[in-house]
């Protein structure tokens, strides 16, 4: 299925959690804590300005970007998980 965010929302498809810790213990999966990175799948249009123009994102499709713990809802999209944020949640991009 084919997604297009709405205004100036992005999709991103979170990154896997780590399986070990730095010092090799493995982690089951309860224990493990959901990244807080992920990859940038789509974009809206961008935020409605008050002259009527759109802004620009700073991010864009297939940039690595970290983001707020609590940042964005999820969303299942034929099977996979993503997460649907504001371009305000993100912290950061990866180069």
């Amino acid at each position: 299925m084919k997604t297009k965010p709405i205004g100036e929302k992005i999709l991103i498809k979170r990154l896997e959690a780590e399986e070990k810790t730095a010092g090799g213990i493995v982690l089951p999966d309860s224990a493990k804590e959901k990244p807080k990175e992920g990859k940038v799948i789509a974009l809206g249009d961008g935020k409605l300005l008050d002259n009527g123009e759109r802004a620009k994102f700073q991010v864009k499709k297939g940039d690595k970007v970290v983001f707020t713990s609590y940042a964005g809802t999820e969303v299942d999209i034929d099977g996979e998980e993503y997460l649907l944020m504001s371009e305000d949640d993100i912290l950061a991009i990866f180069e």
